[in-house]
């Protein structure tokens, strides 16, 4: 089950992070994003977070 929603929470912080029109604004909708998704799906915001951040980073 935790894998299912770790994979969940890369799927979200993948779709947000796309959101802004620069770098500064797609890591923070992606951190933010991603901290949701993290806590309300395996209770781990922080790696959410983390997650949708350096998605954000990147696109």
């Amino acid at each position: 089950m935790a894998k299912f929603g770790m994979v969940a929470v890369f799927g979200a912080a993948l779709l947000l992070a796309a959101c802004g029109e620069t770098r500064t604004q797609r890591v923070v909708t992606g951190a933010a994003g991603g901290a949701l998704a993290g806590q309300v799906i395996a209770d781990e915001p922080l790696i959410g977070a983390a997650v949708g951040g350096g998605i954000g980073a990147v696109r």
